[in-house]
């Protein structure tokens, strides 16, 4: 860090700087300051005033200036931050609003300030949301087109070449600085840091007596911690580009956050992993930028941000939030112990807590209101309540598709290979196959594969290149099924292993009857079947399990045929979803390959 700088840019911004200015700014003592300004009289960087009231600077101090010029600032605004859900399902994090200013725009008005108008945002989740700031702020966006899976490392890489060459700030679009710290000119890369009392997981920094960084730890007590804005240097960026780039091609760096590289390289890993690369680009120079209490703030979480903005206590300007707020009346800072849950195929849901009870709420993923009838799931779950197979549903808006049901503790999904568990499932499935509930809808495979056909060319998703030929082998499947006539009642239809509920109890229940409708009930066994991804013989083991005897061949050839046309039917599916965004990588091939292999062992039981 050239001191120099900072002293020579503090007197830029105000010539009546002191001496206990200095010594605040660049956290050392008095007479370290008075000897540094001793040397920048002597190198002519300025000149000190009568009676010492001013300085002004000289030539020589901006010549200094300008070979540390801040050109610019990345903002990292790609991720979902799962933290802050249901806020950030409809609002990406940096657009929330802290004391009635979006955090994004806070910082871009405080770069603004600073003179730093090149802004280049890197954008993932909702891209969309930040197209406005072009136009308003004239800055410009980059697209990160594996925000989805991989961390802030894959980020940096992708934004490495607005990085190369150039003095830039690197932010995230979720900070709040209460004060601006952003300058024209930077002596030298730094990390904005925190003190933390107690213990802190955050990352924990060392450093000497020049403030230059030498480990970063995870965990730790009493420390400076990594917190808030960044600032990278030409040379720092020349160290470090080369290794984060040998990095983002090595296996299991997807979940790295920049910083990870970062830790390695100071620790000496990097050196052990990438030993073509030369000691000079791992030996990476940062400082400690210590910063006042409550200056920055980086919230963790809804009930954090309740504490900070008093705004958020009473309403967020959240639908789902609203909605709980209404149905169980109660204000919304009653709504607590906010999380994401993982999201589903076609949903996201979020687990919350009212008093002493836990309750999830379910809100239709982009696109489903396409796929599902919602006042058909509705018209399931009025018929399966007061039955005990189904979730305890609190709230079902057949308009929608919103839920709140209760959440069961310390439940387990069943296990696909747990063969007692699929055995208690199956009776779970029997049950109310054997119910004699009806409803008034049907799941009509062929009129679902048409559908999903049609989204998939109006979308103009590239089908499978034997798209034509597969298509007449499901046609031929189906007219069988027709032939056989089976009899049709209430099947659930997506009876994957995950929907089933283990309680404590011992009891089970059967979860997301989305797709339910009245249909042959051997397809419920094909689609545990293939949800599981079942061999054969595990196939033909689930079928008696369920029957409760040995099948019959036409048994094993309604099941297989009902696995070839699942497969069809989901990898369909797949295709639509990943023409809105969504990918669920190996999927949608072994479902295509389920419905090209269970064709060939239908063709096998050649009495049917």
């Amino acid at each position: 860090m050239d001191r120099n700088v900072i002293i020579c840019r503090s007197i830029l911004e105000n010539p009546a700087v002191t001496q206990r200015d200095l010594s605040k700014e660049l956290n050392v003592s008095l007479g370290t300051v008075n000897s540094l300004m001793k040397e920048c009289i002597e190198k002519k960087y300025f000149e000190v005033g009568n009676k010492n009231e001013s300085c002004t600077l000289l030539p020589a101090g901006q010549a200094l200036l300008d070979q540390h010029k801040v050109d610019g600032a990345l903002i990292i605004a790609a991720g979902f931050g799962s933290r802050f859900v249901p806020l950030t399902f409809e609002t990406p994090k940096g657009l929330l609003e802290v004391l009635g200013e979006r955090m994004i725009e806070r910082q871009i008005r405080q770069l603004h300030e600073a003179g730093i108008t090149n802004i280049t945002i890197v954008v993932g989740y909702l891209k969309e949301k930040f197209e406005y700031l072009i136009d308003k702020y004239q800055v410009k966006l980059l697209y990160n087109p594996e925000y989805s899976h991989k961390n802030t490392l894959a980020t940096i890489y992708h934004a490495r070449e607005v990085l190369r060459g150039r003095n830039m700030y690197v932010l995230s679009s979720d900070n709040w600085m209460r004060h601006n710290m952003y300058h024209a000119y930077e002596g030298g890369a730094w990390y904005s840091s925190s003190y933390m009392e107690g213990e802190t997981s955050e990352w924990c920094l060392d450093y000497n007596k020049k403030g230059r960084i030498l480990n970063v730890s995870v965990g730790g007590c009493d420390q400076w911690v990594m917190y808030g804005p960044v600032f990278f240097s030409k040379s720092f960026s020349e160290q470090f580009l080369p290794v984060l780039e040998a990095y983002y091609n090595l296996p299991g760096t997807e979940p790295f956050y920049w910083e990870n590289v970062f830790m390695e390289m100071l620790s000496g890993e990097a050196a052990r992993k990438l030993p073509q690369l030369p000691q000079a680009c791992l030996e990476p120079e940062m400082f400690i930028n210590r910063r006042p209490a409550h200056e920055v703030y980086e919230f963790e979480n809804l009930e954090e941000l309740r504490r900070f903005d008093i705004r958020y206590q009473h309403t967020s300007d959240n639908q789902a939030m609203k909605l709980i707020s209404q149905i169980f009346q109660v204000k919304e800072s009653e709504i607590t112990e906010i999380r994401c849950l993982k999201s589903g195929m076609t949903n996201k849901s979020f687990l919350f807590k009212i008093k002493d009870r836990h309750y999830i709420c379910r809100i239709p993923g982009p696109g489903t209101d396409l796929l599902i009838n919602r006042k058909q799931e509705k018209a399931v779950y009025d018929a399966l309540s007061g039955y005990d197979i189904s979730e305890n549903v609190i709230y079902f808006d057949g308009e929608t598709g919103y839920k709140v049901s209760e959440f069961y503790e310390d439940s387990h999904n069943a296990a696909p290979h747990n063969r007692e568990e699929i055995v208690r499932c199956m009776d779970v499935v029997r049950k109310f196959h054997h119910s004699g509930l009806k409803v008034d809808h049907s799941f009509d495979l062929r009129e679902r594969i048409d559908f999903y056909e049609n989204l998939c060319k109006t979308y103009g998703d590239t089908l499978f290149d034997d798209y034509r030929q597969i298509r007449k082998q499901m046609d031929e499947l189906l007219n069988k099924l027709d032939f056989l006539n089976h009899e049709k009642v209430l099947s659930h239809i997506d009876p994957n292993v995950d929907n089933f509920l283990i309680l404590p109890s011992g009891d089970i229940r059967l979860i997301d009857w989305e797709y339910a409708g009245m249909c042959d009930p051997l397809v419920d066994i094909s689609m545990c079947a293939i949800y599981s991804y079942y061999t054969q013989e595990e196939t033909d083991d689930l079928i008696e399990i369920y029957l409760k005897r040995k099948s019959t061949d036409e048994e094993r050839f309604t099941v297989y045929a009902y696995m070839a046309l699942g497969g069809f039917l989901w990898a369909l599916w797949a295709v639509y979803k990943a023409s809105l965004g969504e990918e669920f990588g190996e999927y949608t091939i072994i479902m295509y390959r389920y419905a090209k292999n269970y064709y060939k062992k239908c063709l096998e039981i050649s009495n049917i």
